[in-house]
């Protein structure tokens, strides 16, 4: 749809008069200062669509060098910075000296299988083995608990640290300070002012922490925690050149957690995933390597491999399997084993996309009459799994372009409860805006960060919780609409699509959260081949006025208006948005559309 009056809350018009696409997003143009542009071009020598694509992601022309060419060295922080950071690595070493026995509890996630991973293999380094605790998705939840932590007293623990979460765990902690149990958290998650008790708790995004880095998936802060340790090694002149552990070793884990944990791909996160992915992509990590072989990932590795592909095999094990299947993969060095462990997270990866497909059409027979009149939507259904439902809320997220909860009910457990999980859009605090249910008492517990959060709840109180977060969340949606429009970094013509344009474009990655993949919009467009292939896919041809030709693809597409424009294949003009993907066939190198919406364009 093309607007008469295109202006939008910002006072800029949307791309090429589009306020409603065929997926009812409005377009707009990344802005750039022009200046950068030129700077930028001119200094990196490189083309403008590529300085463009750089400065609208505000990039400075001085910070270009370092956008390009990421290196640790120039981001890394000072371990110091963090509140905690510098006692944690004292007491680890006070207990590695006095040989202590230690334990990890880590989350049932990639993030949290990775930060664990990290630890056991560092400790492996001094031969010095820790203990390993992952709790039950089902029959646990998340976080410690006052159990768990007498679990591993029992196993023989002195001090445990937790990854990946602990830092709003106050009755646990309570609970392990109650029977001299030594906690250190390390964690990144949101909490409020007040502190549990443990011995150390490292979270930058804790209220007194001065480190700046509240971006850092857990993985990330494990390995500025392993820095630490390093530098209080030798500091006690335990650690020497000979014996000191090259924290590169596991840099591919802390670029898998980042990742796969969906924060933002700038400062020490660009670097970290940057030169992980190179790490990774050298498969010398066996249980990475075992995973890559089971889903099919051959060559370099990309964000792609690692949050769509590995990820998620990974995430299996705790969503609908054992719990700490994934920790035990990347920490094993037997191959029989991880060639094991691999091939039962892929068959869990597939059982897993089963069952979400079955709460994911329950939900959505849900959602659809009540998308246009709430700012967050609220599901819940009877044996939903705990396991999927997080997964399902983000896909309803994209679906609907708003917040989505998922709450799996267990009415006959005693008392009965509610487990939930929830994604956000941009803009749309929804972590802040569980916690404030929570401290408003609607949720038995509940948390997360702005796009992301977890809780539990009373069936009986989830209508009041609906109202509650909607009326919360309604100016915050409305605020967030320009956030939500899709941005392109430019306008090509079809014969602007070219193979050495797209390995250009690969300079910028790696992409993800904070650094999107560039997009681009091609004009007055018209179908003229389209076939459905795969379960809902559509591949296409597109021709522009003059006859050029681009080969494209459109995922999951096929029964929504976009497909349904593309498989009608008539005479009408479009205009395509979507990104430029390089497609190697029998050794021949093409560049190809991956269409992510179309609009109606005047003839």
């Amino acid at each position: 749809m093309l607007d008469d009056n295109p202006t939008l809350t910002n006072g800029s018009p949307p791309l090429l008069g589009v306020s409603r696409s065929l997926s009812g997003k409005r377009w707009r143009l990344r802005e750039a200062d022009e200046s950068a542009v030129v700077t930028i071009a001119r200094q990196q020598g490189v083309p403008d669509a590529l300085a463009r694509v750089i400065a609208a992601r505000g990039i400075t022309a001085e910070a270009a060098g370092a956008f390009l060419t990421p290196r640790l060295r120039d981001s890394f922080p000072d371990p110091s910075d963090f509140a905690d950071m510098d006692k944690a690595a004292a007491l680890v070493w006070d207990a590695i000296e006095a040989q202590r026995p230690m334990a990890v509890f880590a989350d049932y996630d990639v993030d949290g299988a990775t930060s664990a991973a990290q630890l056991i293999r560092y400790f492996r380094h001094f031969d010095r083995p820790a203990d390993i605790y992952v709790p039950d998705r089902i029959e646990e939840g998340y976080g410690p608990s006052g159990a768990a932590f007498e679990t591993l007293q029992q196993r023989g623990a002195e001090l445990v640290i937790t990854v990946d979460c602990g830092a709003a765990a106050h009755a646990a902690l309570e609970h392990a300070a109650g029977i001299g149990l030594d906690v250190i958290v390390i964690d990144h998650h949101l909490m409020d002012a007040a502190m549990p008790p443990a011995a150390a708790l490292v979270n930058p995004n804790r209220a007194d922490d001065k480190s700046g880095c509240g971006h850092l998936a857990a993985a990330g802060v494990t390995f500025i925690f392993l820095a630490a340790l390093n530098r209080e090694g030798r500091r006690r002149g335990t650690i020497t050149p000979d014996n000191e552990p090259d924290l590169l070793d596991w840099i591919d884990l802390a670029a898998l957690g980042t990742i796969c944990d969906v924060v933002p791909l700038t400062g020490v996160n660009r670097a970290i995933t940057a030169q992980g992915l190179k790490a990774m992509g050298r498969w010398s990590h066996l249980g990475l390597r075992c995973l890559a072989e089971a889903s099919g990932v051959e060559g370099e590795a990309n964000t792609y491999h690692a949050g769509f592909l590995i990820g998620p095999r990974i995430n299996a094990g705790g969503r609908v399997g054992k719990s700490d299947l994934g920790a035990t993969l990347l920490t094993t060095e037997d191959e029989a084993l991880a060639r094991r462990i691999a091939g039962e997270l892929d068959a869990l990866n597939a059982e897993r996309r089963s069952i979400e497909a079955d709460v994911q059409e329950a939900a959505l027979a849900q959602l659809e009459g009540q998308a246009s009149e709430r700012a967050i939507l609220v599901a819940a259904g009877e044996g939903w799994h705990p396991g999927v439902i997080g997964v399902v809320a983000g896909r309803l997220k994209e679906k609907f372009d708003k917040p989505v909860i998922v709450i799996g009910l267990d009415r006959a457990a005693s008392p009965p409860i509610g487990k939930g999980s929830g994604r956000s859009v941009p803009g749309v605090n929804l972590g802040g805006a569980i916690a404030a249910a929570r401290d408003a008492g609607l949720l038995l517990s509940g948390g997360g960060h702005a796009m992301a959060g977890g809780l539990s709840i009373d069936p009986d109180r989830i209508t009041e919780l609906v109202a509650y977060l909607d009326d919360r969340l309604a100016p915050e949606l409305a605020a967030a609409a320009d956030e939500m429009a899709l941005r392109a970094d430019g306008v090509l013509t079809a014969g602007g699509i070219t193979t050495e344009l797209a390995q250009l474009l690969e300079r910028a990655a790696p992409f993800g959260q904070g650094n999107a993949e560039p997009r681009f919009v091609l004009p007055r467009m018209r179908v003229s081949f389209a076939k459905r292939v795969g379960t809902d896919h559509v591949r296409f041809t597109l021709g522009d006025l003059d006859g050029r030709r681009v080969d494209g693809i459109c995922f999951r597409c096929a029964e929504t208006p976009i497909g349904e424009a593309l498989l009608a294949a008539g005479p009408g003009l479009f205009h395509a948005f979507g990104r430029l993907k390089l497609d190697t066939w029998q050794g021949r190198e093409r560049v190809q559309l991956h269409l992510e919406d179309l609009a109606t364009a005047a003839e």
